[in-house]
């Protein structure tokens, strides 16, 4: 009876088999980072089955947490269990990191394992997105900084009151009135004023009317 060939160390660490791990590092100085045929190390085997104790061991004997295969992924793109997940995070597990086709340990991780993916989300800082694409702004809502500034709406006030005090002024000396410069710009400028207002409140009033629409949108999508 022939007898079958004892595990190699990517076998042993994928199905948790600690003695004969610590064989092959200790007696055979098998790295806990060597790669087979295709880039896989046991620190992604022992991390895909969970095995835990296996990962102890292999960190502790130079295994790389944040070791990579050829298409750029850790082990912590390997977990399938919170728990796995959150040994290799304490062990200083990169989490914000792309593989070589751009994509996150949280992205990779959410659609089979979406436990896991939902607690790597938690751990991100507060303003980090990365794997959440902000909703688009609608056009009818645009953004803060395309707006015009404070100052230059004062310039184009001023420039308008100007050019306003400039034809009346000669509108009254046509009709024969004489008006003073001070009483003529306190008239412009609250005409002025007057416009921006109610250009403002149509501006409101569309925005409005926009969001109410896509809010109807919505509910008839739902």
């Amino acid at each position: 009876m022939a007898i079958p060939p004892r595990k190699n160390i990517w076998v042993a660490a994928g199905d948790g088999d600690l003695d004969r791990v610590k064989e092959l590092v200790e007696q055979h100085n098998q790295s806990p980072n060597v790669p087979d045929d295709f880039t896989y190390t046991p620190m992604h085997a022992a991390a895909s089955y969970g095995h835990r104790h296996i990962l102890e061991y292999l960190i502790a004997h130079g295994g790389d947490v944040n070791l990579t295969d050829d298409e750029g992924d850790t082990p912590l793109y390997t977990v399938e269990d919170v728990e796995t997940a959150q040994f290799l995070i304490q062990h200083g597990a990169i989490l914000e990191r792309r593989n070589n086709e751009g994509i996150s340990p949280i992205e990779h991780l959410r659609e089979d394992y979406p436990q896991v993916a939902a607690y790597l989300e938690t751990l991100l800082p507060p303003s980090t997105s990365a794997d959440t694409p902000s909703a688009p702004v609608p056009d009818a809502f645009p953004a803060a900084s395309l707006l015009p500034s404070q100052h230059s709406q004062n310039a184009a006030s001023e420039n308008l009151t100007n050019d306003l005090m400039a034809r009346i002024q000669t509108l009254a000396q046509q009709g024969g009135t004489d008006m003073g410069e001070e009483q003529l710009r306190q008239i412009v400028t609250a005409s002025v004023l007057e416009s921006f207002a109610r250009g403002h409140e149509m501006q409101q009033e569309a925005e409005n009317r926009e969001a109410e629409e896509t809010s109807e949108k919505r509910t008839r999508v739902e």
